[in-house]
């Protein structure tokens, strides 16, 4: 029993040292000519301006995040339609409550405003004695 966790050590080991010596490698063969041009941000073709120390808006991230959770689940019907004839009306009706499920969670995205790309500020209501 223990030659099994031995050999998986083993593999992780010989991982470890093959990612660190082709850093190794790698730090030792690479070319460094740094100038100020190669050391400054890269905008897609654009000229950068200012620090690259600039805060993104969170929303970015959330509409990727939505995205990629939506993709997978997406992917995962793909094995079932290929063999959707052989899985009978049971898998159908699994297959359906899922999709339903995704469209649930996509209808609470879109009425909490989380696919909106740019949201309009909401006023604050008003306190009891003010107009």
């Amino acid at each position: 029993m223990l030659t099994e966790f031995a050999t998986v050590l083993v593999f992780i080991v010989l991982g470890a040292v093959t990612v660190t010596l082709m850093l190794f490698v790698s730090r030792l063969l690479q070319p460094r000519n740094p100038t100020p041009v190669k050391l400054s941000t890269y905008e897609c073709g654009e000229v950068p301006f200012g620090s690259s120390w600039v805060q993104f808006n969170i929303r970015f991230y959330v509409i990727a995040l939505i995205f990629i959770i939506f993709d997978v689940e997406v992917a995962l019907l793909y094995p079932w339609a290929v063999v959707f004839q052989k899985l009978g009306l049971l898998a159908f009706v699994e297959a359906f409550i899922f999709i339903v499920i995704l469209l649930a969670g996509l209808a609470y995205l879109w009425k909490e405003g989380d696919l909106d790309w740019v949201r309009t500020m909401q006023e604050a209501p008003a306190r009891k004695g003010e107009k």
